[in-house]
């Protein structure tokens, strides 16, 4: 089922409705059934709340993640598009970032290239995806943020 999910992600109809119509309905969807459900599906996602860099003003959005030992990974992958989500520069101006039912934690960029690798092979587990992203972002010469957010201490 997850494969038939992540291959219908991958056709043009897939990607539209990933693009124009999961990131409104997702946060909604994730907030009134407490992170449960989502248009990901059985893709892990989770809402993450920063801070806006402009505005100073909460913004919440629905992330794809995975687990690397505490810390969680979320990518700015915008779908291979040419320029990063709007929610990238929230935490790069504001590294508290909140997640889930209210998990505080703090993001950092992943800079080293063996980390960012180990973490791509990580990612593509997830949400095999992520590489055509890549491929795409490169070609528009957009290399895909990767966030690790750990806890607050």
């Amino acid at each position: 089922m997850r494969r038939s999910y992540v291959a219908f992600l991958g056709t043009r109809a897939g990607r539209w409705t990933a693009i124009n119509i999961a990131p409104k309905i997702d946060p909604w969807l994730l907030k009134i059934s407490r992170g449960r459900l989502g248009m990901a599906l059985m893709l892990p996602s989770t809402l993450i709340t920063t801070i806006g860099a402009r505005t100073g003003q909460p913004r919440t959005n629905a992330v794809l993640y995975f687990h690397d030992g505490d810390d969680v990974i979320v990518i700015a992958s915008s779908y291979g598009r040419d320029s990063h989500p709007a929610w990238y520069y929230n935490p790069k101006a504001n590294p508290r970032v909140t997640i889930g039912d209210g998990q505080q934690m703090t993001a950092v960029e992943v800079a080293e290239a063996a980390e960012r690798d180990r973490l791509w092979g990580s990612a593509d587990r997830v949400y095999p995806l992520f590489a055509d992203y890549r491929v795409r972002a490169a070609a528009l010469g957009r290399r895909i943020p990767i966030i690790r957010l750990s806890q607050n201490v």
